[in-house]
């Protein structure tokens, strides 16, 4: 039996489960589905692939994410139908030009509605008042600095590829969707009339390009066609070619143009382009490979670059150029590399029954397999970075790259209060350090901008963000109560940089893109602090702990972020040479004054305020006052017990609850305290409450964070190396008794394999990029068995071992037992 696709332009028109507007609160399931709709296959070391037996029904839940970067899609695998949603990083609303919600001055992108006026007189007011009364509501604060932002805009869906299939009769058998996490293919199959068909679908960093290869097992069986649906906020022009249909126009709010082609390539058969079709007939296989783009540019005040068309049309010709074969043979080439540079082992037998089904049975799952679901979701937030973030792309907002709906949850933006942060948690210590350069790009982007709003704001020098950001440089207010002000945002985004040179050891980097941008926050920090007549320290003012309690100054998370700030300026002007000796010596004399946020409270917590105001049954997801604990390195158990013992009360008071993100934070808290087993609980709750069954992360709705979180959790229970030695399995729950893992990175630019029996650690190796010297603490009867460099010495557990560039340490342990 043939079946039949055709290939038209909707315009108006978005079919189920693409462009159309979502509820914020909608689709929140719990993220399960019955056995009949998906499968797992057995996996080898390193390879995991989910598979399905049946179209995903919910984009939001059950659709498989394929993407480059600056691209992505959603896979799923209708039978009849197969709408392809695909997205394109730039493609927003709001900004420069933009009608609908308001215009952009041409000296800041955002009028924040007093485009003459500065606040910084009310700030210094607000200031005041909270000197004099202690605390504010955030109603009041608010009131007085928040502001009704003036052409956000909202990140947009590009629209459905549809590949609608006649003739398929009951006969269908053997469907199967899947998605391989180590190459990135995902894949449709199923057999009807005795001819087996096949979809895959990958999404080629080198090419920029989605490719959708159909194939049969009897040549001439494929007689397709198709259907492109865009939304209808924006106009559209179609033209066909002879190999392509494009589509180009600008949306209605802002005017930004924007462009997408959908080229064919065919073995057999014939094809046609006419009008608003592709049609495909008698045909053994079809390409179709999809490019897209808009006239965004990273560029403040403007925001606007060239003509997407040129661009678009060249990634067309040069993917057509080169063959299906060779798209895929080159994206191969450079996906799997990165999923295989780190791998973990837990000994997991990968179920066999559907992997909504294993989700929904973890608790009752054999030990085997419960443990090839944690590696699967290891590598599953693996894989969405490498999907979501690649170099020349915009970094990933709050659901990657995916999104079907022009007005997602939140906007799908930056949220900077930790949302952000966490989508890079795992990128240095899972071995994608490449994965974090887009994040770099956009928070350089974001500095004219900043200095500004730093200016209208605060009357402040250097340069500032508050609580969310945009494409379009977004660095002022809202106007929410409890989710407006959070200025010392850009000082935790500057701990991304410092320790991108930590683990690689790139002096370049931080001289010439770290060093900039952390000498801008401090600037803006030296102006913003001021002295608190409580105790004469410097404390930020107004402070708010999110997203709860009142407004006060000294909360503990800006104390504690701006001493992280600090203290990573000084560390990097030593490295540096004093590049500003006197600006070093401004940091070095603050520090000395600032309230370091670390106070132990009537219960034995560490203290959310500087006032001992914690309730112990408050169970709030946020846990803002241990920034220091994680991913602050204030705190660290061996060094310093009294802080880690007020870490651990405050964690218990505030219990395992909380929404995805925040259960994957405390993955994080309790494995720096270094309790395994509680670690591996609140991993166990992500993925009970907190996980659909594509293994998507829920607050809910979708919201990526908490895959990243667990990600980067689970390696900090294998290795840290934030304390004063490296630390090898610190938090290994006793679950995961047998284990590898293989390309861990720690700070000082070296990479770690791991093998452990029994629990404990039987194989270490280290090797060094460019050489130095390492402490690593590992428990148990070991031995250093072979150095490359100079030697190495043990003092009870704790190796000292120094290391030229490219040399290996190899220390081994006989275990008891």
């Amino acid at each position: 039996m043939k079946s039949k696709i055709v290939f038209s332009l909707a315009v108006a028109v978005c079919l189920a489960g693409g462009c159309g507007e979502r509820p914020v609160d909608g689709a929140a399931s719990d993220g399960r589905v019955d056995a009949a709709t998906s499968q797992t296959a057995p996996q080898g070391e390193g390879d995991v692939t989910l598979w399905y037996d049946a179209p995903a029904q919910d984009w939001e839940t059950q659709a498989l994410p394929v993407g480059n970067g600056a691209m992505g899609a959603m896979v799923t695998g209708g039978i009849r139908e197969e709408i392809l949603q695909f997205n394109e990083k730039t493609l927003w609303t709001g900004g420069p030009g933009s009608t609908t919600e308001g215009g952009a001055g041409p000296d800041n992108p955002y009028s924040y509605g007093r485009p003459t006026d500065s606040l910084a007189g009310e700030l210094a007011a607000v200031q005041a008042d909270l000197a004099e009364r202690g605390s504010m509501s955030p109603e009041e604060v608010a009131g007085r600095l928040g502001i009704d932002p003036v052409g956000y805009g909202h990140y947009q869906s590009f629209g459905d590829l549809v590949l609608s299939h006649g003739g398929i009769g009951e006969d269908l058998s053997d469907y199967r969707r899947s998605l391989d996490l180590s190459t990135g293919v995902a894949s449709v199959t199923y057999t009807q009339g005795g001819i087996a068909f096949s979809r895959n679908y990958f999404a080629s960093y080198p090419d920029g390009v989605i490719v959708v290869h159909l194939s049969a097992s009897e040549p001439g069986a494929l007689d397709l066609s198709a259907s492109l649906a865009l939304p209808e906020n924006r106009s559209v022009q179609v033209e066909a070619g002879e190999d392509r249909l494009t589509a180009r126009g600008a949306l209605d709010d802002n005017g930004l143009r924007y462009e997408t082609s959908v080229g064919v390539m065919i073995s057999g058969g014939s094809h046609a382009v006419e009008g608003e079709a592709i049609t495909v007939e008698g045909a053994d296989e079809a390409w179709f490979v999809i490019a897209a783009g808009t006239d965004y540019a990273p560029f403040y005040p403007d925001y606007r670059g060239d003509d997407p068309a040129p661009d678009v049309q060249r990634r067309i010709d040069a993917a057509l150029a080169k063959g299906g074969e060779a798209l895929l043979r080159d994206h191969l080439a450079d996906f799997t590399p990165l999923m295989n540079a780190m791998t973990l082992d837990l000994q997991g037998a990968a179920p066999d029954m559907p992997t909504g089904q294993v989700l929904a049975a973890y608790r009752d799952l054999d030990p085997a397999e419960r443990r090839w679901l944690e590696q699967a979701y290891f590598q599953y937030g693996r894989y969405l970075l490498v999907s979501s973030s690649r170099p020349g792309s915009l970094p990933a907002n709050l659901q990657g790259v995916w999104n079907n709906s022009m007005y997602p949850p939140w906007n799908a933006d930056y949220h900077v209060n930790i949302n952000l942060q966490m989508n890079y948690w795992p990128a240095e210590v899972t071995n994608l350090s490449s994965m974090a350069q887009p994040l770099f790009d956009y928070v350089d982007t974001l500095v004219p901008s900043g200095e500004v709003s730093a200016r209208q704001i605060a009357d402040a020098d250097g340069w500032m963000i508050s609580l969310n950001s945009n494409i379009y440089g977004f660095t002022g207010l809202i106007s929410w109560p409890t989710a407006f002000w959070q200025p010392e945002a850009g000082a935790w985004l500057t701990r991304h940089y410092y320790e991108h040179y930590e683990f690689t050891g790139d002096e370049a980097f931080l001289r010439e893109r770290a060093w900039p941008v952390m000498k801008g926050q401090g600037e803006f920090w030296l102006d913003m602090l001021v002295e608190d007549a409580r105790d004469g320290s410097l404390v930020v003012s107004p402070s708010y702990s999110p997203e709860q309690g009142d407004f006060t100054a000294g909360a503990a998370m800006s104390q504690q972020i701006v001493y992280d700030l600090f203290t990573h300026i000084l560390e990097a002007s030593e490295i540096l040479g004093q590049p500003d000796a006197d600006f070093a010596t401004r940091i070095e004399e603050a520090r000395e004054r600032l309230d370091p946020g670390l106070r132990i409270g009537s219960w034995g917590q560490l203290q959310e305020w500087k006032e001992d105001l914690d309730d112990p049954e408050n169970d709030h997801r946020h846990v803002s006052q241990l920034y220091a604990l994680h991913p602050g390195d204030a705190i660290v158990p061996g060094e310093t017990p009294e802080l880690a013992a007020a870490a651990r009360a405050t964690l218990d008071g505030r219990g395992d609850g909380g929404t995805g993100w925040s259960k994957a934070w405390k993955v994080n808290f309790w494995a720096r305290l270094h309790d395994g087993n509680r670690a591996y609980k609140l991993l166990g709750e992500q993925l009970v409450h907190s996980t659909m069954p594509n293994l998507l992360d829920t607050h809910p709705p979708f919201q990526i964070d908490g895959n990243f979180g667990a990600t980067a959790g689970i390696a900090e229970m294998l290795i840290q190396s934030h304390g004063a030695a490296i630390d090898i399995l610190p938090s290994l729950p006793s679950a995961w008794e047998d284990g590898a893992a293989k390309g861990l990175r720690v700070r000082g630019a070296a990479t770690v394999d791991i093998e452990w029996t029994g629990g404990l650690a039987t194989r270490v190796s280290l090797t060094s990029d460019e050489g130095g010297d390492y402490s690593i603490r590992v428990t148990g009867e070991c031995s250093i068995s072979s150095v490359s460099g100079a030697g190495g010495e043990n003092k009870n557990g704790l190796f000292s071992i120094p290391l030229g560039a490219g040399e290996t340490a190899l220390i081994t342990c006989e275990q008891a037992g």
